[in-house]
C-alpha cells in the first residue's frame, strides 16, 4: 500500500474515535515506520520486527502527576510493514491500522496490554 493511502487511514481511525477520545489526544504524535527499530523492539520485549504493529511511547493519562508543561510529545508509531505482512488483503489492513490505533491510544488513556486482552477477550464473546 502506498504510505500517502496508509498514513490517511491512520487518519481515519484517530477521527473514527469518539469525540471524549479525540480531545484528550493533545501533546501526542503519531507517526507512521516502516519498521521499528532494534531499540524500539527491544523496550517491549521482542526481537522480530514484524511482531510489533504500533508502539505508544509517553506518560499515560492515568500518571497525569508525572506529566508537566515543558514534556515532550508523546509518540504513537504505527509500523506499516508488519501491518501489511500480518493482514494481507486491503481490506484486512484497514482493520489491523484501526486496531493498532485503537490498542495504541488506549496506552495513551493508561489500558495495560493485559486488560486490553481481557476487554478483547469479552469482546469476542458477545459476537
Amino acid at each position: 500500500m502506498e504510505r500517502e493511502r496508509f498514513e490517511r487511514l491512520v487518519t481515519e481511525a484517530i477521527e473514527g474515535l469518539p469525540q471524549e477520545f479525540r480531545e484528550r489526544l493533545e501533546n501526542i504524535a503519531v507517526v507512521v515506520q516502516d519498521w521499528p527499530t532494534r531499540a524500539q523492539l527491544a523496550s517491549v520485549g521482542l526481537r522480530r520486527r514484524g511482531e510489533l504493529l504500533g508502539l505508544y511511547e509517553g506518560i499515560p493519562l492515568t500518571r497525569e502527576g508525572e506529566r508537566h508543561a515543558m514534556a515532550v510529545p508523546d509518540k504513537i508509531t504505527i509500523f506499516q510493514k508488519p501491518i501489511e505482512m500480518m493482514y494481507r488483503s486491503d481490506r484486512g489492513i484497514v482493520r489491523g491500522i484501526a486496531e493498532t490505533v485503537h490498542h495504541e491510544i488506549a496506552h495513551h488513556f493508561g489500558i495495560n496490554d493485559a486488560r486490553l486482552s481481557e476487554i478483547a477477550r469479552r469482546k469476542r464473546k458477545e459476537v
